[in-house]
């Protein structure tokens, strides 16, 4: 029961982590602290896919499934794969729903560098 609770736990964290993905930015606009750790979000995120990591939330799912007594997915399968591609969006569709997420991410970027406050002006000479 412990380890079912425990693989609950990281999947919402992992959800938890995407939507944060998502929508960090834009919560920066409001709390100008969390853009430093939105930005380490968005670097991680970019290195997982990039670089074809095993994210270890993934990692640490795929673990406590395996103490619960369950066969787990395959090593392979990512969180993304198994729970959210042809879930939220079809399957075929990843590359759109990427570029999507890094347009919106970089929105979000760009309005809060274009909203930041801007240093007074030094007078003008007489």
């Amino acid at each position: 029961m412990g380890y079912r609770l425990l693989t609950t736990v990281i999947l919402v964290v992992h959800f938890g982590f995407l939507a944060y993905l998502l929508l960090g930015g834009f919560v920066a606009w409001r709390w100008r602290w969390t853009i430093w750790p939105h930005l380490a979000t968005a670097g991680w995120a970019v290195a997982v896919v990039a670089g074809s990591l095993v994210c270890p939330l993934t990692y640490a799912e795929h673990w406590s499934r395996r103490r619960a007594g369950e066969s787990g997915p395959a090593t392979t399968q990512g969180f993304i794969d198994r729970y959210v591609e042809g879930v939220l969006y079809p399957a075929h569709l990843t590359a759109l729903a990427q570029a999507l997420l890094a347009l919106t991410v970089l929105t979000s970027w760009t309005v809060f560098y274009l909203r930041r406050p801007h240093a007074p002006h030094p007078p003008l000479p007489t």
